[in-house]
């Protein structure tokens, strides 16, 4: 008899990779923590493994592919946020490992890559964002032919509503309250910017082949429909939840359905759902997103991603505005615009190191 699945967790001690383990607590018969890793917080991981009875524990960047194709490993949660996702990543593929991703950066700038290793979303990739996750439930059986287009909902952020005049007075505080999930900073600023949002668009290419004018965003602020698929019928297929992430990644973890502590969704409580545009003009870090994919400039979107990186890095540090964002997301896309539709591993690598140095302030640079 098989027993329950070895996982590794990268980014252990982060939002997801938290929420995570609550989710293998509660299926100790199907799921089992045999690696930690953790980018930056040492001391927390080392101690949840001793916590766990976890011997295989990472720090840093340089041991994530070790980690990641173990032999005592057949799961990896990719949970690491930005770039550093992306070897791991395609070594466990290559390793014949299945991946759990967590990460939107990887599928950014190496979706051709990452596709080209598992054939998309299915088993040996586990979509785990709540959209994805919503929206390959929603695909499950049909045939991509018959699929007019698909909808990934979006909350808005918390500055949907607020006067677009007093964005550049915006600060990190205000902009990591978000109204419905509980996420790392680094996505929680993605998420006010709406950047994510483009990101998850890039996703949804990558992981179901389907081309972009196929794939639209709907401003949904209740964030209780995660994902809609029209067929060409007329008639759409939905995914409802209450916004619990343990949702979404215990379905990547066990594959599966199954009794799970996430909250349940109330369908007698009398409610509104709300669903309309997205107001560009208030997220013109969406449109920048949207606009770049679309040119299909592999090299352009690992631009914009590292000085995604860096922007955030930077704002939360006050060195920036809110509304400088956009302006460096830009002149990350312009300096990495140009060389090459679909760059090799080692080529991305490289073009992010480029773009990372040359948004740097100028006396970083000195």
């Amino acid at each position: 008899m098989k027993g329950p699945t070895r996982v590794a967790i990268l980014g252990a001690t982060g939002s997801v990779g938290q929420q995570a383990l609550e989710v293998v607590a509660a299926h100790p018969d199907r799921l089992v923590v045999t690696a930690l890793a953790a980018r930056s917080r040492s001391t927390a991981v080392r101690a949840l493994a001793q916590q766990l009875g976890v011997r295989r524990v990472a720090t840093g960047d340089d041991d994530l592919v070790a980690l990641a194709t173990a032999d005592d490993v057949d799961l990896v949660l990719v949970a690491t946020p930005g770039i550093a996702g992306l070897r791991p990543t395609l070594a466990a593929l290559a390793a014949g490992k299945d991946v759990a991703l967590a990460n939107k950066e990887v599928l950014v700038v190496g979706g051709h890559l990452v596709r080209a290793a598992s054939g998309g979303a299915g088993k040996r990739l586990r979509p785990v964002d709540s959209e994805h996750c919503a929206l390959w439930q929603c695909l499950n059986g049909i045939d991509i032919a018959r699929v007019r287009r698909v909808a990934i909902t979006a909350s808005g952020g918390p500055f949907r509503e607020r006067s677009i005049a007093t964005f550049g007075a915006i600060t990190a505080d205000e902009a990591l309250r978000h109204p419905t999930w509980r996420m790392g900073p680094k996505v929680t600023i993605d998420s006010a910017t709406l950047t994510n949002k483009g990101y998850e668009v890039v996703e949804a290419h990558w992981l179901y082949g389907l081309p972009y004018d196929r794939i639209e965003v709907v401003l949904h602020p209740e964030s209780v429909v995660h994902a809609m698929v029209e067929l060409v019928d007329g008639s759409v297929v939905a995914s409802i939840a209450e916004p619990d992430m343990r949702l979404p990644i215990q379905y990547a973890l066990l594959w599966d359905h199954d009794a799970s502590p996430a909250k349940r969704f109330e369908w007698t409580r009398q409610r509104a759902l709300h669903f309309g545009d997205v107001e560009l003009e208030r997220y013109p870090c969406f449109s920048h997103v949207l606009a770049t994919a679309r040119t299909g400039d592999g090299s352009a979107m690992v631009g914009l991603s590292a000085a995604d990186e860096v922007a955030v890095a930077r704002f939360l540090a006050g060195e920036i505005r809110f509304t400088d964002i956009v302006g460096l997301l830009r002149r990350g896309t312009e300096v990495a615009a140009g060389a090459g539709t679909a760059p090799a591993l080692e080529e991305i690598m490289r073009t992010d190191e480029r773009v990372r140095r040359e948004l740097q302030p100028a006396e970083a640079r000195a």
